[in-house]
């Protein structure tokens, strides 16, 4: 299939199509501001064209056989393999990571693929115990219908792989908008991959757009039957006001101000490694990023230390052109927010600069603060950039209360003991916690779950004596 990354279009019903109010927006490289391609710039309009083609596709896609479906996402993930180097440049370019981290998003999305496909094998339902004499119970699992996927700009190959592929594999249709900084990978290119592995037309719409204009409208659409968002707290709270109106399904993955623990038994070299690493990764720009660092005073000058000094080491540039450990930051908003609402802010308030806390461009260098406390920006919002705020506390149970005086999505504790960790972790009110490390999550374990719905059927073989 033509590559399409430059025609500022939708894909919509198996073709790439104008959006129809005509505009598109150009799509830049985030290190220099050179235009990559276009996309289109959709409206509600494109997304009720979209919603037809998924509607009327996805009856007879859930009807095929499950081989069927798993044939196509294995020939996707292939396919994702061929133009591998391809997809890493793009990512490299589109959103500022450095190689590493494009290479590795391509590989685990090109895995989601063909996990997925073994989706299609799993039990569809189950037999359940009879009620009434002669009566049986059948469980059914069924599709949604047209799931709306909606993606972010930090991971947008691997975040949209995560519920594409397995809607896709259960036999939903699905309309997608990627987030407008990052649209030609983690959207143009991803419906080239799914058209030229054999997906019928419908059955995979793209709509590309701001996310009022387009976001919106596919969350409010009727026949939507599940809404799938991963990005803010703030969108996130308007996608479940917009499926309360209609008591549409949610899966929502929102931000979280992650908290990274050191007690005074941890080995502080590994510890202080870990914690640099969770927090300048891909510029902090990942909901899963150590965004408050609970450092035990007993190790606090050690930790220190080592973290600035790893924070001056770090080499920061263009990733696509030069060999660097960290690229640009997302856009100019991004890094004002990063640089005058949390550095500038708890600097002002009492907190210590030192190391960072300057930039070129969209280049921002590894900050380090210290002195940081609880009523500061640093230390209660989710920071998304690369700083280390660094927080002393006295005992294990002080740092527990400051861990759980936020929303966490990812915690961790490092610590000497491992049984101690676990202790620690079992009191922390967040969905993961990592005990001597940090980082990643497990995927998967709910798909079956979030992709479809029970179906009950009761038979009765046997006839009844009704009383009237």
């Amino acid at each position: 299939m033509a590559q399409r990354i430059s025609d500022g279009r939708h894909y919509i019903d198996g073709q790439w199509v104008d959006p129809l109010e005509g505009v598109a927006a150009p799509v830049l490289e985030k290190a220099t501001g050179e235009q990559l391609g276009r996309y289109a710039a959709g409206t509600a309009a494109d997304v009720d064209r979209a919603m037809a083609a998924a509607v009327r596709a996805q009856r007879d896609w859930a009807a095929a056989l499950p081989d069927e479906r798993a044939w196509v996402l294995r020939r996707a993930g292939d396919l994702m393999q061929e133009r591998a180097e391809e997809f890493t440049d793009v990512l490299i370019r589109e959103t500022g990571g450095v190689r590493a981290k494009a290479a590795g998003e391509v590989a685990v999305a090109r895995g989601r693929f063909h996990v997925a496909a073994g989706l299609t094998s799993q039990s569809a339902g189950d037999l359940l115990p009879p009620f009434k004499p002669g009566k049986t119970s059948v469980l059914q699992r069924i599709p949604l219908g047209v799931v709306a996927v909606i993606t972010p700009w930090n991971f947008p190959v691997v975040l949209a792989l995560r519920p594409l592929g397995p809607a896709l594999a259960l036999g939903n249709a699905v309309v997608m908008k990627p987030a407008e900084l990052t649209p030609i990978a983690g959207g143009q290119m991803l419906a080239e991959v799914l058209h030229d592995a054999g997906l019928p037309p419908g059955v995979f719409n793209l709509v590309t757009g701001e996310g009022p204009a387009v976001g919106g409208p596919l969350a409010a659409h009727p026949d939507t039957a599940l809404i799938h968002f991963t990005g803010s707290n703030e969108v996130g709270r308007l996608m479940a006001r917009t499926a309360a109106e209609r008591f549409t399904r949610t899966s929502l993955e929102l931000g979280g101000d992650n908290a990274f623990v050191v007690l005074d038994d941890a080995d502080v070299e590994q510890a202080a490694a870990c914690g640099a690493w969770a927090a300048f990764e891909f510029q902090g720009q990942t909901c899963i990023t150590a965004s408050r660092h609970i450092v035990h005073r007993a190790v606090a000058d050690r930790y220190r230390e080592i973290v600035v000094a790893k924070a001056r080491a770090l080499r920061v540039g263009d990733p696509y052109r030069e060999d660097v450990d960290l690229g640009p930051l997302i856009s100019e908003v991004q890094r004002d927010r990063v640089h005058k609402e949390i550095v500038e802010a708890s600097i002002a308030m009492g907190a210590r600069l030192l190391e960072g806390g300057t930039y070129q461009g969209l280049f921002y260098r590894p900050t380090v603060l210290d002195e940081v406390t609880a009523s500061m920006p640093a230390f209660t919002d989710e920071i998304f950039g690369p700083v280390v705020p660094i927080t002393v506390v006295d005992s294990e149970r002080e740092a527990l209360e400051l861990v759980n005086s936020q929303q966490g999505l990812v915690s961790a504790v490092y610590t000497g003991d491992v049984d101690r960790g676990v202790a620690f972790a079992e009191q922390v009110r967040c969905g993961l916690v990592h005990v001597n490390d940090a980082m990643g999550r497990p995927t998967g374990e709910d798909d079956l779950d979030e992709f479809t719905q029970r179906r009950y059927i009761g038979i009765q073989r046997t006839p009844l004596r009704y009383p009237y």
